[in-house]
């Protein structure tokens, strides 16, 4: 009968030996300056203008010093995500483009119902989920019950520099299918469909200020009909205006400008309304760009022409659902490809593509700064 002879007393000093010098080594890196000859808080000064890619590939102590709090927070993917064959709720992950991963947020407070993605009895249709993002900040506005009915009373919020959530002020009409977007710090909710079709709801507006710990929903100037509740639209933030169509893709579609500063509903300009073949997106709520999804064409708005400028053709941007833009990027959703990046600022528009969890499929993105380091 073969007997398991126990481990030798130098295999097992060996180990341990090895494992107190990785450990002295660790301790030596934390101790080390993290510029040699600098004051620490001098070295950061120093640092902190240097791209992070640079720094996570260096060293220990600059990886760790590129998610301390100390650091100007750099920004990265969050995304609410659904099971690509199931009807599973949504999750809600950030990818960290530093280091290439994928981590799921906190758990979030809890709901008095599932927010779907799919229901059992329509399987082939999506429901929506509607999200925005504003004062560095993720809000969930809008989402769909098992039994179809709006999920959400009051925004649901995500703060990623305190890696905490909480609720907003309650909505007067918990909704979905409704316009959604923002400009600054300010939220904007319009139209949309309650429990039940309301003319009152499908034409009003509501403004909410994230910055205002005592803001409520604000009623503002209501649409002169209800026709932007037909489908969950984005109401895009630019110049001081939100723009926004009734329905989306390449069909013949309205299309209206929120004026913020008169209160008022004005037409949309012809040549914006025509290119609108898509979804769009606002660069620093400055520049409109738009993907024309039946094409995989991606276009700037000239303003001066009325007119939507082409400047890249990319078979991943076909099919192309939602669409976010920061810094010289844009973010682009697909049911088929996921999620891709556009560089628009380089002198050669470039695109590519980033690797999302296994068996996971995109509803929709945010760029915002990243979680500090502990999470």
């Amino acid at each position: 009968m073969a007997i398991a002879m126990p481990e030798s007393s130098s295999s097992s000093s060996s180990s341990t030996t090895k494992r107190q010098k990785q450990e002295q080594h660790i301790h030596q890196q934390e101790e080390q300056p993290l510029i040699p000859g600098l004051p620490d808080h001098i070295a950061q000064l120093c640092l902190s203008s240097i791209n992070p890619c640079l720094l996570f590939s260096i060293s220990h102590s600059w990886r760790r010093l590129i998610y301390s709090p100390s650091f100007p927070p750099f920004f990265s993917l969050y995304a609410i995500l659904s099971h690509s064959h199931s009807s599973a709720v949504i999750q809600f992950h950030t990818f960290d483009p530093i280091s290439a991963t994928w981590l799921p947020l906190p758990p979030h407070p809890p709901l008095h119902h599932l927010l779907l993605r799919r229901h059992p009895s329509f399987l082939s249709r999506n429901l929506s989920v509607q999200s925005v993002s504003a004062a560095n900040r993720l809000v969930l506005l809008a989402a769909t019950t098992h039994n179809l009915s709006p999920a959400l009373p009051r925004p649901l919020i995500f703060h990623p520099l305190t890696k905490t959530w909480s609720f907003g002020p309650t909505l007067s009409t918990p909704r979905r299918w409704c316009a959604l977007g923002s400009l600054g710090p300010t939220v904007y909710v319009a139209s949309g469909i309650g429990s039940h079709f309301s003319i009152h709801v499908a034409r009003s507006l509501q403004k909410w200020n994230l910055q205002n710990p005592n803001a409520v929903w604000e009623k503002k100037t209501e649409l002169k009909d209800g026709r932007f509740s037909r489908e969950a639209i984005d109401a895009v933030g630019w110049k001081q205006k939100l723009c926004m169509v009734n329905v989306k893709g390449d069909a013949a579609k309205e299309g209206v400008v929120y004026d913020v500063a008169e209160d008022a509903w004005k037409e949309m300009p012809e040549g914006m309304l025509h290119g609108w073949r898509g979804p769009v997106a606002a660069m620093e709520e400055e520049v409109m760009y738009v993907v024309d999804e039946a094409k995989g064409v991606l276009r700037r708005y000239v303003e001066e022409e009325d007119s939507w400028e082409e400047i890249l053709e990319n078979e991943r941007l076909k099919g192309a659902e939602k669409i976010v833009a920061w810094r010289g990027k844009l973010c682009v959703v697909s049911a088929s490809s996921g999620i891709s990046v556009v560089d628009v600022a380089a002198p050669s528009p470039r695109i590519w593509s980033v690797r999302l969890p296994e068996g996971f499929e995109p509803v929709t993105v945010h760029i915002l700064p990243r979680i500090p380091a502990g999470f």
